[in-house]
Order: C-alpha cells, then sequence, then structure tokens
C-alpha cells in the first residue's frame, strides 16, 4: 500500500517487535519521519504486547501518554494516533482474561481519546488475531483454529491496515478498530 505523508513526524510509545519494525518501515518509505518524542509526533503509534501471556502498560498510564500526544497535536492543527493492540480487545479470550480485559481497556481509552480529540486529531486501532513472521507475533496459537480464513496473517497484511489509518486521504475515521484477525472476532466456532 502507498500512501504521502509528505515528511510526517512519526513517533512510537510501546515497545518494538516486527509488526511495529515493519509498520515503521512503511512509513518512512511512503515519506514518513521517526522522531523521539511523542509530542512532536503527527502519527503517534501506541504499540502494545500482543500475544497473551505479557504484561501490558497499565492502560491509564497509556491513556495519559496518548492524551498528552493528542493535546499538542491538537494545538498544531491536527494529527493522528493508532493503537496497535490484540484482538482480544473486542472478543475477550476464556483463555486468556487479564490480557483480554487489559486490551479492552485500552481500546475503551482509544474510543474517549477519538471523542474528546475529534475533528482536530483521528484516534483509531488495529486488533490484531495470529500473525506469524518466523515466529507467532501475535495472538495464540488456539487463534488459527477458530479463524474463518483458515490461516494466521502475515505482517504485510498488518502493516496494510496500519496504513490505512494514517493515510492522509482518510480523513473521516476515528474511534474505530480495524481488525486483522482473519475473522477470529466474528465468533467462528469459538469454543475457548
Amino acid at each position: 500500500m502507498e500512501i504521502d505523508l509528505n515528511g510526517a513526524a512519526v513517533a512510537l510509545d510501546g515497545e518494538a517487535n516486527p509488526i511495529v519494525d515493519a509498520v515503521l518501515a512503511a512509513l518512512r518509505a511512503n515519506g514518513g519521519t521517526v522522531v523521539e518524542a511523542a509530542d512532536t509526533a503527527d502519527i503517534l503509534l501506541m504499540s502494545n504486547p500482543l500475544r497473551p501471556g505479557t504484561t501490558v502498560q497499565d492502560p491509564r498510564d497509556q491513556h495519559a501518554d496518548a492524551r498528552k500526544a493528542a493535546m499538542a497535536m491538537a494545538e498544531r492543527g491536527g494529527g493522528r494516533i493508532v493503537f496497535l493492540i490484540s484482538a482480544t480487545s473486542g472478543m475477550p479470550m476464556r483463555r486468556h482474561p487479564r490480557f483480554s480485559m487489559e486490551n479492552a481497556s485500552i481500546l475503551a481509552g482509544m474510543r474517549t481519546l477519538a471523542m474528546e480529540f475529534g475533528p482536530k486529531v483521528l484516534v483509531n486501532a488495529v486488533g490484531f488475531g495470529a500473525i506469524v513472521g518466523e515466529a507467532m507475533i501475535s495472538g495464540d496459537k488456539a487463534m488459527l483454529s477458530h479463524t474463518p480464513v483458515g490461516r494466521a496473517g502475515r505482517i504485510e497484511e498488518a502493516v496494510a491496515a496500519v496504513l490505512f489509518f494514517c493515510d492522509p486521504l482518510n480523513t473521516y475515521t476515528t474511534g474505530q478498530m480495524l481488525g486483522v484477525d482473519g475473522g477470529w472476532t466474528a465468533g467462528y466456532g469459538r469454543n475457548f
């Protein structure tokens, strides 16, 4: 996917992983410039752990970081914040209740930011299901037997969803989570 970022400043808040690395490379390839300070960014990626069993940053702390960046963006005239979260934010997994709850809290916080800072700042999320690279990057292997598409997602599919929210031509989407999960959150044959 190609978009024209025309030198937009891009920052990362949170942990790196192969999806984040690929997203940052794609944003650079499309004219973005990666910066360190979140409060100077035009586009802020809020990256969260994507595998159950990992510790998620306190959602209140993350909300505060994103809100501070949104305030700075609004003062400058606009910006975009994209939360990278687990698909369990929209459909909890019985096997991973705490991880599901933490991600649902992040999703709710994202939506409150979208309401508070729209129309100047667009705030969205990408909810990842089972995504593989050399190994499982996101999700849980149990998701694969309940995914209508019948396979794990690829990193380039995850990147395309993030680019959609960063595209300057996308001016009317805010407060939404795009599930990149092969249909897992549709509830197909769930038995876990």
